[in-house]
């Protein structure tokens, strides 16, 4: 197996394990289990937790002392490992302690991938630039497999979603043992300050006005990213308790309806480069900010037939721009506008304000607002409610950041950065 294709499998089955179960706990967690929004939304806030701590900390210890191919096997493992207890919990407050143990094991493997993947290619003399994209895009179609294969197998309300996502977890733990070997490259400095080995220099970029209000923003739509994937799976399947409904594709198949909005994301990247050169880093990311407004928008006046069922489709593409222009824009902008010394730690601070503090916000806060304001008596959501706050939150975000964040577009760096 040439090594363009080991990178293949690893990238596909690294999101095969989180997609097994990401989108359809939801379903699980209410439609199963029976247990409260702001429960669960404390479980969602487990992401955001362990990527403030562990990426950096499994980091420092791939580059010094660990073998990368093997740490990330041994961290598979512990993952799968954990996952196989999950179906058999009985309480919210016990799953949530579990989750974080597993998120803890997993969320670093993501960054962790990618550098196996650079050091890889690099030492075999590929172009990093243009091998990777294709490599990474089969992460995202391992995610959909996975959606499709919990939905079609029926298990995206039962608790042995963690099974097929442990059971893989396992596979690709024993993988990575196969892999070329990533010695430590011991490249941070001996004497360096716990701050330089943590990242945590890039925090004086805050000083600047222009990038202090960037990294507040980034954290706000931060707290919007995983709404979807929290609720989105659980929203179309209420569908099915109107009985004439009950029966219908979107109620039965609505993971395979969800994973339109990963398809799309892998469409939607491909048009980045156009967008930027034409429009700048600025309006790309308001037009993500805009397409998250959209994504809720569509789905507060979605159903499962005729117009309904297609502002749902409508939002699930949707998404692939509200996710991508802000995720890759966001990152090019601190690329752009950071000393070279402190970029990589910046792109980390821009990890840890969206993917870190604004998931804990987002997972504790619509959590808490679903349980108090948008949950009948009877356990139902008023999940038209529930979405059109949510635009309107971001509605208010974009607003705000067309208004308040100042930035000249200039076409030749945005050119030099996408060849």
């Amino acid at each position: 197996m040439n090594l363009k294709l080991r990178l293949t499998v690893l990238s596909f089955l690294q999101f095969f394990v989180w997609g097994a179960w990401l989108i359809t706990i939801g379903v699980y967690w209410f439609g199963t289990k029976h247990w409260g929004g702001q429960e669960f939304g404390k479980v969602f806030a487990t992401l955001g937790i362990a990527s403030l701590i562990m990426p950096a900390l499994i980091g420092i210890i791939a580059d010094r002392w660990i073998n990368a191919e093997r740490l990330y096997g041994i961290l598979h493992i512990l993952y799968g490992i954990i996952l196989v207890f999950l179906p058999s919990i009985s309480t919210p407050e016990n799953f949530f302690w579990i989750m974080l143990v597993a998120m803890m094991f997993y969320m670093p493997t993501i960054s962790l991938s990618n550098s196996i993947a650079y050091y890889i290619l690099k030492n075999n003399n590929y172009d990093v630039v243009k091998v990777f994209p294709p490599i990474r895009v089969w992460g995202t179609v391992g995610f959909i497999v996975a959606m499709w294969i919990t939905n079609l197998t029926g298990n995206k309300d039962s608790g042995s979603q963690f099974y097929i996502a442990a059971a893989v977890a396992f596979i690709l733990g024993i993988y990575a043992f196969t892999l070329p070997k990533c010695p430590p490259q011991n490249l941070i400095p001996a004497n360096a300050t716990l701050s330089e080995k943590l990242g945590l220099n890039a925090f004086s970029l805050l000083k600047d006005y222009k990038m202090a209000l960037f990294f507040l923003f980034s954290m706000f739509l931060g707290a919007a990213l995983q709404l979807t994937n929290m609720y989105g799976d659980t929203y179309l399947s209420d569908f099915g308790k109107i009985p004439a409904y009950a029966d219908s594709f979107v109620v039965k198949r609505s993971t395979l309806i969800m994973s339109i909005s990963q398809i799309s994301e892998t469409l939607f990247i491909l048009a980045i480069p156009f967008f930027l050169k034409r429009y700048g880093i600025k309006n790309v990311m308001l037009l993500s900010m805009f397409a998250w407004v959209l994504r809720f928008g569509f789905f507060a006046y979605g159903g499962p037939e005729g117009f309904g069922l297609g502002l749902i489709i409508l939002s699930c593409i949707v998404y692939g721009m509200a996710f991508d222009f802000f995720n890759i824009s966001g990152s090019l902008f601190v690329e752009t506008t950071t000393d070279y010394k402190i970029r990589s730690s910046a792109q980390g601070l821009f990890m840890m304000m969206t993917n870190g503090f604004g998931a804990i916000g987002g997972s504790l806060l619509s959590g808490w607002l679903i349980q108090q304001y948008f949950t009948l008596e009877n356990g139902d959501k008023m999940w038209q409610e529930i979405w059109l706050v949510f635009a309107g939150y971001a509605l208010v975000i974009t607003i705000l950041f067309a208004i308040m964040f100042k930035h000249k577009h200039d076409p030749e760096v945005i050119a030099d950065l996408t060849h």
